[in-house]
């Protein structure tokens, strides 16, 4: 049995899990003042993490990250699981670009200086969008025990015709 994965999938899986892999990896020791700016940032944008301590804010964003990351880069995972994961995350981030004042010129999607930086996660979306969509056209139906058993008779039945023509 072959891996969930494709070759061609396997450029854009590694490129985007490592990148979120060590952005995760980097927020782990972040100290108070990080913390505390980060949180703010994403506060400002989606009102609910508010009621979430900065610290702890930064320890969860960190955990997700380095999971998400690690589930792009384990082939194992299919292609439609790890494309919406990474399409969830980054809808987020592009939350925080769209709705965050200053982070788009005006009556634009284009990026300020200072949205640049989060603008630049459209990639992310994008790669998440087509591994999803990859992986949900490339499913094959499942295969009941009924209809495999089906299957190799049908299967046994032509090898055995097949043999005595052989044979003759």
């Amino acid at each position: 049995m072959g891996l969930p994965i494709t070759l061609s999938e396997i450029a854009p899986r590694i490129s985007a899990g490592a990148f979120i892999l060590n952005s995760g990896l980097g927020k782990r020791g972040a100290d108070a003042e990080t913390a505390a700016g980060m949180h703010g940032f994403a506060a400002g944008t989606y009102p609910f993490l508010k009621s979430v301590p900065p610290q702890q804010f930064v320890q969860g964003l960190a955990n997700a990250e380095i999971a998400l990351g690690a589930l792009l880069l384990t082939p194992f995972v299919p292609t439609a699981v790890a494309g919406a994961a990474l399409t969830a995350f980054s809808g987020g981030l592009l939350g925080l670009y769209v709705k965050t004042p200053g982070m788009r010129k005006p009556g634009s999607l284009a990026p300020t200086e200072q949205g640049l930086s989060i603008a630049k996660d459209s990639w992310l979306l994008g790669i998440g969008i087509g591994l999803f969509t990859r992986g949900l056209m490339d499913r094959k139906p499942r295969v009941t025990v009924k209809k495999a058993n089906k299957l190799a008779k049908k299967q046994a039945k032509q090898a055995a015709r097949d043999a005595r023509r052989a044979a003759r």
